[in-house]
């Protein structure tokens, strides 16, 4: 699904696209995963996105405003909010499809 379909529409996909980071990373720890998240917005060519990274199976990756980067994740959506992208790390059970982050040519996945 391309990135742009997957925006307006309302079921979770996978995507890939470039963005340009538009705020410093916060994190969080997770209820359901019971993990250290990190969490920033970036602007995406279909509009901003509230990207997610599990940092218990990734690492941190150090964004700062105005950075590009390349995200591959699932996008899901929350009505009223922005989408979420998450899943930009590997799968340890193998059943979902690894993502990433790319920062300045490293892979953070």
């Amino acid at each position: 699904m391309t990135l742009s379909s997957a925006y307006t529409s309302t079921a979770p996909a996978e995507v890939r696209f470039d963005a340009t980071v538009t705020s410093a990373a916060s994190y969080f720890y997770g209820t359901h995963t019971h993990c250290t998240h990190e969490e920033f917005t970036a602007q995406s060519s279909a509009g901003p996105i509230d990207v997610i990274d599990n940092v218990a199976l990734a690492p941190r990756v150090p964004v700062r405003s105005g950075d590009r980067i390349e995200v591959q994740g699932e996008m899901v959506h929350d009505p009223g909010k922005m989408p979420i992208v998450h899943w930009t790390h590997r799968d340890p059970s193998g059943k979902h499809v690894d993502g990433f982050i790319r920062l300045r040519g490293r892979l953070y996945a």
